[in-house]
């Protein structure tokens, strides 16, 4: 006897899920794919953007420096020139005093020259701010807006200096030193004293040989 089933066939059955489960695994692997291509994009859409920003930081970076560098050049300018006419104004107040206050010291100067150049084969070797001088003595004086060690220790090479030259001119005075400062420190006073040198400072409107210590001697070359 014949009989009619509507039974699915089994294998049918699994082919039809196997077949489902790979079109599910291809749309799965298209989306997948789709979402890194994306991300690539973006990716190099940021990276893109993020140059570009690189690239105004520096353009914007560079153009400022040019604009500090501009203005330190034109602040160094216009302090120097500040610098250079404190600095006279002050070479202006000590040179007209020197000779009256060292008079105190028993130093009697008939003569005074102002940046004095020292020269040999036609190079300068060495520049006094003042040089006062007499027939036993010729004193080297330096003038600072602002006197310090470094300042000192320059000075005493130039004297060092000087006192070569004179002896190669067959010049045998004495030669004694002095500095002299708008401001001077108490360290730096005591290590000038101590180097034998004289120290000429301001006081109020006039200058003033600043007080010696007890045993001082001003050296001689």
């Amino acid at each position: 006897m014949n009989t009619n089933t509507n039974t699915a066939n089994p294998a049918d059955e699994v082919w039809a899920i196997l077949k489902e489960l790979a079109r599910s695994q291809e749309e799965a692997g298209r989306r997948i794919d789709r979402r890194l291509e994306e991300l690539a994009r973006s990716q190099e859409e940021t990276k893109q953007q993020r140059d570009e920003s690189w690239r105004r930081l520096e353009k914007s970076m560079d153009e400022s420096w040019r604009r500090i560098e501009k203005s330190q050049r034109r602040l160094n300018k216009d302090l120097g020139g500040l610098g250079n006419s404190l600095g006279r104004l002050v070479e202006s107040m000590f040179s007209a005093k020197l000779r009256d206050k060292l008079k105190e010291f028993g130093y009697q100067f008939n003569t005074q020259a102002n940046h004095k150049k020292f020269c040999e084969n036609k190079r300068v070797i060495a520049e006094a701010d003042s040089i006062l001088e007499n027939g036993e003595y010729a004193m080297i004086v330096e003038v600072k807006t602002e006197m310090s060690v470094d300042y000192i220790n320059e000075h005493l090479e130039r004297i060092a200096i000087i006192r070569r030259y004179m002896d190669e001119h067959g010049d045998n005075r004495k030669l004694v030193g002095a500095v002299a400062g708008g401001t001077v420190h108490e360290n730096t006073l005591k290590y000038a004293q101590k180097k034998g040198l004289f120290v000429l400072v301001q006081n109020g409107d006039s200058i003033e040989v600043a007080a010696t210590p007890d045993g001082f001697k001003p050296h001689e070359w």
